[in-house]
């Protein structure tokens, strides 16, 4: 089924109303009421679809994804917690979960057959220095993280090793999100002086 693209939130963008029922209908699903999933999906339908589509770029597989989100919703619908926010945000973040998810497999999936290609062209490569450079590359940014505050290296690390959002790691670290894109960007301005010396 060809889902409609919507740039924002259904109807009025962000509506107390919307919101509200959105909340309602994923309490109800979550109780395996099929007729209020078919509600839910026609009020976020539109805004994951928009969401994937602006993150996993290509149509088809934005509609795949999006889907996929759907269907996700169906079956973890009882995870949602309508004390931690609203359920516009919660269905939105496992949109944004899975987009990311998709992009980074087919990111993946490129290099290794760029790999490949490269091994099918190129028998006669030298593994060793290949692997050396590896680790050399590896320690400099190891040692560029621990020139950081504690503070900056976890939020770095959780943001971009561990794939969190700068909200998941202000949560986790029990800080204000002020505070943790505070110090993530002064943590990523360190490290990329630190890592242009290793030029």
């Amino acid at each position: 089924m060809r889902m409609p693209y919507a740039a924002g939130w259904p109807c009025a963008a962000g509506a107390e109303g919307e919101r509200v029922e959105a909340d309602e209908l994923l309490v109800r699903v979550a109780g395996g009421d099929q007729q209020a999933f078919e509600e839910l999906y026609g009020l976020v339908s539109g805004p994951v679809f928009g969401l994937v589509r602006r993150i996993v770029r290509d149509p088809a597989q934005s509609e795949e994804v999006a889907q996929e989100v759907l269907l996700e919703l169906w079956r973890s619908a009882p995870r949602f917690d309508p004390g931690r926010g609203s359920a516009l945000a919660w269905i939105l973040t496992l949109a944004h979960r899975r987009a990311v998810d998709r992009v980074r497999s087919a990111r993946a999936a490129s290099e290794r057959e760029l790999r490949e290609g490269r091994r099918a062209h190129h028998p006669a490569f030298d593994q060793v220095a290949e692997e050396v450079e590896a680790g050399l590359e590896r320690e400099w940014v190891r040692r560029c993280l621990d020139r950081l505050t504690s503070l900056q290296r976890q939020s770095v690390t959780l943001a971009y090793y561990d794939g969190y959002t700068y909200r998941e790691v202000a949560e986790r670290l029990s800080l204000p999100l002020g505070t943790v894109k505070t110090r993530m960007r002064d943590g990523l301005t360190r490290l990329r002086q630190c890592l242009g010396g290793a030029a």
